[in-house]
């Protein structure tokens, strides 16, 4: 059966960042601290039976001259040298030493009161051995064919190394809680700058694109704070496009859209005449020109789909000038020059720059008044399209690229053309230039982009 959690507690709270980090913290902060303990419980017992079997060490190199002349003057008192003799209790019983006095044949000569009666039961061998409940270290005299073995009791040495590894395991257990707490309040007090950004982007909505500013974000928050705001600069780049479609839409559609209803409803009013209906045809034209258009000035500026390739610019300026030379009308006043080098290569958007290049074609006849207009590819890498028709002033050659401008004498102006092509410049980090007159030449227009060279 699924446990319910108890009631009040929160979810949320249970499963925040916060507590997370406290419990991973408390966990590998305790396990670390164990081992530190362990090791440290380690390293004692090690120095506690270093320090211990130095002492036997020392107390057998000292007792054994004293041992032997004590069997020596029990012997003289006793007069035998068989059994085994018992040395008189030590002054401090509670530091008596337990040694016993072997000779070669492992037969007990001398032993202390405390000692057991039979020998100690390891190899009669200079050197520490262990027999159970003692450590024992044997040590053979330099001149007679006698050993001293010198016990230990153990449990003296589990004692001391119990009583370290309680003073270090209950501090340990009564700290655990402390730190605990402290961690908690440290992770909260850390975490409580990412709990402002969270809020700060919660206030975000599509009326409120505003970068988010939060200074003392440290490095990793300063990181996802930038990338957030990168995110609603994007967000409100694509919301600026919408609504730059939608007024460009109402716009630019409004007057063919108002021909081609006026010349319709003449049409009908007159029992449909040519004129009437091939006006309206002329109106529809101009409304799925000026769609196109808009189409692609929403795309030019929204730049999502724009790629970076190796572009030859002379094989793009001959797709473009094919599409025109297509049309009887335009075939004998467009002319293509290209460079007799070899080919510039830029680096773009292919798609992209045949718009561009169009719409400055498109441009061209139709305010050239009928001259030849010119498409010439010129190195390093630069597309130039000229007429040598009136051409514009100075205070309208600034101007032209700004959206909607019109300077024709039918008011249809460049429109969206230029606009279109100076976003596409702009987004490939490429130059627009305009010049009226083209260089050498006494009137007409030229427009040049600059690219990067790949």
């Amino acid at each position: 059966m699924k446990r319910l959690p108890p009631a009040g507690a929160d979810p949320d709270r249970r499963d925040s960042l916060a507590g997370r980090l406290t419990r991973t913290l408390i966990v590998w902060v305790g396990g670390v601290w164990m081992l530190c303990v362990l090791g440290v419980v380690w390293y004692v017992d090690r120095e506690i039976n270093h320090n211990f079997d130095n002492e036997l060490v020392e107390v057998s190199h000292r007792m054994f001259e004293m041992a032997v002349q004590e069997l020596h003057t029990l012997q003289r008192e006793q007069g035998t040298t068989h059994g085994t003799l018992i040395a008189p209790p030590q002054l401090f019983s509670d530091a008596a030493v337990m040694y016993q006095v072997v000779d070669t044949h492992e037969r007990v000569l001398l032993r202390s009161t405390e000692a057991p009666q039979e020998a100690f039961d390891v190899p009669l061998a200079p050197g520490f051995a262990n027999a159970a409940p003692w450590r024992i270290y044997t040590v053979r005299h330099p001149t007679l064919d006698l050993f001293l073995q010198v016990a230990d009791p153990l449990r003296d040495r589990r004692r001391a190394l119990n009583r370290t590894l309680l003073g270090l395991i209950i501090p340990l257990g009564a700290v655990l809680p402390l730190l605990a707490l402290v961690l908690r309040n440290v992770a909260r007090t850390e975490l409580r700058v990412l709990q402002r950004l969270a809020e700060e982007i919660e206030k975000r909505s599509g009326t409120d694109l505003r970068p988010i500013g939060l200074p003392g974000l440290p490095r990793e928050l300063r990181t996802v704070g930038d990338h957030v705001n990168r995110l609603l600069e994007r967000l409100s780049q694509a919301l600026d496009v919408e609504r730059a479609l939608a007024a460009n839409a109402a716009h630019e559609l409004r007057t063919p859209l108002a021909a081609a209803r006026l010349r319709l409803e003449t049409a009908f009013e007159h029992e449909l005449r040519r004129e009437d209906v091939q006006a309206a045809l002329d109106a529809l034209q101009m409304l799925s020109h000026r769609s196109e258009k808009l189409l692609q000035l929403s795309r030019a500026e929204s730049g999502a789909s724009l790629a970076r390739a190796r572009i030859d610019l002379v094989q793009l300026a001959g797709t473009v000038a094919q599409e025109f030379w297509q049309h009887a009308r335009t075939r004998a006043q467009l002319a293509l020059k290209v460079p007799d080098t070899e080919a510039p290569i830029a680096l773009g958007d292919v798609d992209a720059l045949a718009i561009a290049l169009r719409n400055l074609v498109e441009n061209a006849l139709r305010y050239s008044g009928g001259s030849r207009v010119v498409i010439e590819v010129m190195a390093p890498c630069t597309l130039a399209v000229r007429d040598f028709g009136p051409g514009v002033d100075a205070q309208r050659l600034g101007t032209l690229r700004q959206r909607h401008a019109r300077h024709g004498s039918d008011r249809t102006g460049y429109g969206l053309g230029l606009s279109i092509v100076a976003t596409i410049v702009e987004k490939h980090g490429a130059q627009l230039v305009l010049s009226s007159p083209p260089p050498g030449a006494t009137s007409g227009f030229e427009a040049r982009i600059v690219l990067a060279r790949a």
